[in-house]
């Protein structure tokens, strides 16, 4: 029976089976991907990253994203985070460069545990979100149950960031999904809730989009910051505090959002190709 090779890594418990298609192998598509996320049947995980021959020869890997349903996503912070551990324990270097469907990503590893990503340029044009229709993003109108006026932004993915002042007291795994696809996101979107703790830090929870309730997003943590700058509440950069630990994020002046953090490596295993039709 053909096996597959695969990785177990997460960004502060925010969970990816790893496959690398860099010397070729079969790259999964959304069915298969919904079968390696099953937490019942497959193996389990927040998205599927796939790794292959980057495209841009200034990049040394691409990075595919395949959310648990099977969607792709453009950005996925948590998952740079891992492939540059990856990619920078095989190779030694200490700056890297990740290609994804967003773009190119500049990276670093910073030799104690963590590694910084520029998550590239914020966009926060109703457009480029994009939003359905034309709105002021700083505040948009959109409410549901405590929650309204959310903060959008497109970090490589759309984003909604709702600021309460209590982020445990939100059921966000009742109000994401409809949220997540309200008619004003054409292309769906990230929901966050976040909360002042203080100054420069951030409480946030978040409702990923084709992922579900999840313990870290790590472009989710990038929005949050942009947010919370441009309502005055903080400046340009801060620590976040997700579920599953803490990422620092800073806006440069130049827009680029640079985002720091762990990454980790939970096992390495097989899995039968029957489990994804192969």
């Amino acid at each position: 029976m053909d096996r597959i090779a695969f990785r177990k890594m997460h960004g502060l418990g925010n969970d990816f089976v790893v496959l690398d298609c860099r010397g070729g192998g079969r790259v999964p598509g959304a069915a298969a991907a919904r079968a390696l996320a099953d937490r019942h049947t497959g193996i389990g995980c927040d998205q599927v990253i796939v790794v292959e021959p980057p495209r841009d020869t200034r990049a040394q890997a691409f990075m595919r994203i395949l959310n648990a349903d099977g969607s792709e996503a453009e950005a996925c912070g948590n998952a740079a985070r891992c492939i540059v551990r990856l990619l920078a324990e095989e190779t030694g270097a200490r700056r890297l460069r990740l290609e994804t469907v967003a773009g190119l990503l500049d990276a670093e590893a910073l030799g104690d545990g963590r590694y910084s990503v520029d998550m590239g340029p914020v966009r926060t044009g109703w457009r480029d979100i994009p939003l359905a229709r034309e709105m002021d993003t700083a505040r948009v109108d959109l409410a549901l149950g405590p929650l309204a006026e959310p903060a959008c932004s497109n970090i490589g993915n759309p984003h909604a960031t709702f600021f309460v002042a209590d982020a445990e007291a939100v059921d966000i795994a009742a109000l994401g999904p409809a949220l997540e696809c309200d008619p004003l996101f054409p292309q769906r979107a990230n929901i966050g809730v976040a909360a002042l703790l203080g100054p420069g830090k951030i409480r946030l929870r978040v409702w990923e989009r084709g992922a579900g309730l999840t313990r870290a997003c790590g472009s989710g943590a990038c929005a949050a910051l942009v947010a919370a700058h441009r309502r005055g509440l903080c400046g340009r950069s801060a620590t976040v505090v997700v579920d599953g630990g803490s990422l620092d994020i800073a806006w440069r002046d130049d827009g680029h959002v640079v985002m720091t953090g762990p990454a980790a490596q939970s096992f390495e295993g097989t899995f039968p190709a029957s489990l994804i039709g192969g």
